[in-house]
């Protein structure tokens, strides 16, 4: 068994790792996924292997969630309840997922975790990006067309979900206005905490359920997120703290920039529309995609799984995928910014023509 090494902390990975914190922690507030889906790939670019990355970035979830959660409960949009029931089934999913990741770690080494990492990143990115992509053209467009999203009428899944009753199981969801089975949830939180343990985020999965399965709203649906977050982030941090792979150095840099960013994203959720959360969720996705993509032939040609590669090319392709990650990181930023300033201005000028009409009156 390979034996697992952190990397070293200097002044200058020390400022990017907060910077890094401060931008995944925007997004997180924003979108209620963890912003690990920028912070994982973040770490293991700056050298951490992705068992360590992946555990580390589980470590400093739960204070950031839980941040994220009270401050977005505060204007209503937390259902409590589903939130904890989905996060228990969720951790199911975390500890057999921990099993998945430390039988490669055993079986392959750090590299083998790199390339599990990565090729879940690219699938899942693939697949859950282009199908948000697409929800948002949908609402943009009846948005534009002066329908609004009050008239987007929730999936027919969801509408069956919310009718089926099975005695004893039903609960009810303040988001969905619904009585929903638990049946329903075991599997939605189960492969939720799954793919938390696998690249430290399970929003990918949990939020796009929630929203079209379960019938919630985005708004509603992302921040509920951030509850099953911090209980997937308490029960993994033990999981993987056990098997002694958590870099606290890395965990409290990044919580450190989180703290103040998440709670910046989550007031810039006051001032936008559903379709404008699932435009910054589908647009970091599918970056972040193709910044994974770029290091999976240098980690297949370090496991012998394909032919050595010429230098220049090994360099070049890393430097793409660490260019694309970067380029990652400031769309989060700028929308998440871009979407609050456009939101408070807006804001703003609503209330003047409001005072204005009072002093005409």
């Amino acid at each position: 068994m390979e034996l697992i090494n952190f990397i070293d902390i200097t002044p200058t990975t020390a400022i990017l790792l907060v910077l890094v914190g401060f931008i995944g922690g925007m997004v997180s507030g924003f979108i209620g996924s963890g912003g690990a889906f920028v912070l994982t790939p973040a770490m293991m670019a700056l050298g951490a292997p992705g068992i360590v990355a992946v555990a580390s970035n589980i470590c400093h979830k739960f204070p950031k969630a839980l941040v994220g959660a009270v401050k977005r409960n505060k204007y209503g949009q937390v259902d409590v309840k589903l939130g904890l029931v989905l996060g228990l089934f969720a951790e199911a999913g975390v500890l057999f997922g921990k099993h998945v990741m430390t039988h490669i770690k055993h079986s392959f080494g750090a590299v083998g975790t790199d390339l599990y990492v990565s090729g879940v990143f690219v699938v899942t990115l693939a697949i859950v990006g282009s199908f948000v992509f697409k929800d948002y053209r949908k609402l943009k467009a009846l948005d534009d067309a002066g329908q609004g999203e009050e008239a987007t009428p929730i999936t027919r899944v969801a509408r069956w979900v919310q009718s089926v009753r099975i005695p004893g199981t039903m609960i009810y969801s303040k988001g969905a206005q619904a009585e929903i089975s638990v049946l329903f949830l075991v599997p939605i939180g189960f492969a939720t905490g799954f793919l938390a343990s696998a690249i430290a985020v399970g929003g990918f999965i949990g939020v796009p359920a929630m929203i079209y399965i379960l019938g919630l709203p985005a708004i509603t649906a992302t921040a509920t997120e951030l509850v099953i977050a911090f209980v997937m982030g308490l029960g993994g941090t033990l999981f993987y703290g056990l098997e002694g792979v958590v870099d606290i150095r890395l965990a409290m840099l990044i919580l450190l920039g989180s703290l103040f960013g998440v709670q910046l994203g989550a007031i810039g959720t006051t001032y936008v529309k559903d379709y404008q959360v699932k435009f910054t969720m589908a647009v970091i996705m599918l970056t972040v995609l193709f910044s994974r993509f770029f290091y999976i032939p240098g980690y297949l040609v370090q496991l012998d799984m394909m032919d050595p590669l010429p230098t220049a090319t090994t360099r070049m392709l890393k430097w793409i995928g660490d260019g694309v990650l970067a380029l990652a990181l400031v769309l989060g930023a700028y929308t998440v910014l871009s979407a609050l300033f456009k939101g408070m201005k807006a804001h703003k000028q609503a209330q003047a023509v409001l005072a204005r009409a009072d002093v005409a009156d």
